[in-house]
């Protein structure tokens, strides 16, 4: 037996013993040769690869060094003496971690890879809302560019939100760019939301005087919109021990109706830890899989097959191509990496 076989054969089963109720056995001989492969080029490239919790089962639990949210993935690979960065997620992750450690190669599987949030919002954008509301601080959560970011005075991440909109004691915060998001924050600090029109003609004719005390954005995600109470209330009548877990770009109605809200890595913990057998996850399905993977105990009642389209275009195929080719190179422009490393840090500062 070669070393290759005998290597595809160990990583095969691996996989296998995780992934068996989930994706096909003829799918995993060859994601796990392909998987395989990446793993030599990972070495002779020096390479790191990062795995966010969206990531196809194959992918996520085969080839990455990281697995988890996309600034933790992040942080971890600035700590790591790799020379090369394979972010397996959308652009925007990629940007950050190039933004992180400026000085590494990031490379991203996909030319594409966007993100109906990220892609909803410009720095024009925040040039225009800075014009209307000066004086009133920027926060921008981490699913945006890095254009953006350079634009406002502290970034956000669904699970901090709520700490960084109340660290700036200020009584009007302008929140970016997801419009649940923001609401839900809203919520949680008793502020009163309004969403200027986007346009600047529309922005010029905002009347004075509302009584507003955050300024929000129409930015949403194209996964988790789909949700709605309605689909909760149909689970809880067939299933009434589930418990409903929700990432807080759902809408806050669906977050009012649902028993845990909180981010990707905080619904994988809340899994994990409870005691409970049935869950309903709202958020991208991938994930769904990858946690089963780890928690066979577990079960996640199918509510649909909401999948993100631009994370479903990052597979093993071009993770490999990627690496062999090294290509897909995402870089940063220095004057808009240090403005918008400004803001991470001052989120970091915080925690």
């Amino acid at each position: 037996m070669t070393d290759k076989t005998h290597g595809v054969a160990t990583l095969y089963e691996q996989m296998k013993a995780k992934l068996s109720k989930v994706v096909p056995d003829v799918e995993l001989k060859i994601k796990a040769e392909i998987a395989y492969e990446i793993n030599l080029l990972k070495k002779k490239r020096n390479a790191v690869i990062l795995g966010h919790n969206y990531m196809e089962p194959a992918l996520f639990h085969s080839v990455p060094d990281f697995t988890g949210d996309s600034l933790d993935l992040s942080r971890k690979a600035a700590t790591t003496d790799k020379d090369v960065i394979v972010f397996c997620g959308v652009r925007f992750m990629a940007e950050t971690a190039k933004i992180l450690s400026p000085h590494k190669t990031v490379l991203i599987p996909s030319a594409k890879a966007g993100c109906s949030l990220a892609e909803s919002i410009t720095a024009e954008d925040v040039h225009n809302l800075r014009k209307q509301f000066p004086g009133v601080p920027v926060v921008t959560y981490i699913n945006t560019y890095a254009e953006v970011k350079a634009e406002c005075d502290i970034c956000c991440t669904s699970s901090n939100a709520q700490k960084v909109v109340e660290s700036l004691n200020a009584d009007t915060v302008i929140f970016l760019p997801d419009e649940f998001l923001a609401a839900n924050v809203a919520k949680q600090t008793n502020k009163h939301i309004i969403y200027p029109a986007k346009t600047p003609k529309a922005l010029q004719s905002q009347k004075p005087g509302i009584d507003y005390h955050m300024i929000g954005w129409s930015g949403r995600c194209e996964v988790h919109e789909l949700f709605t109470p309605k689909d909760i209330e149909m689970v809880r009548r067939q299933f009434p021990d589930v418990l409903v877990l929700a990432h807080p770009e759902c809408s806050p109605e669906v977050v009012a109706a649902s028993d845990f809200a909180g981010s990707t890595n905080a619904m994988i913990n809340y899994v994990k830890q409870s005691g409970a057998d049935r869950f309903l996850l709202l958020t991208e399905c991938s994930m769904g899989d990858n946690i089963i993977a780890e928690s066979p105990g577990k079960e996640l009642v199918r509510l649909c097959s909401h999948r993100c389209p631009h994370m479903q275009e990052i597979t093993l195929e071009d993770t490999r191509a990627a690496l062999h080719e090294m290509k897909y190179q995402v870089e940063v422009p220095d004057d808009i990496r240090v403005r918008a490393k400004k803001a991470v840090d001052r989120m970091l500062e915080i925690g």
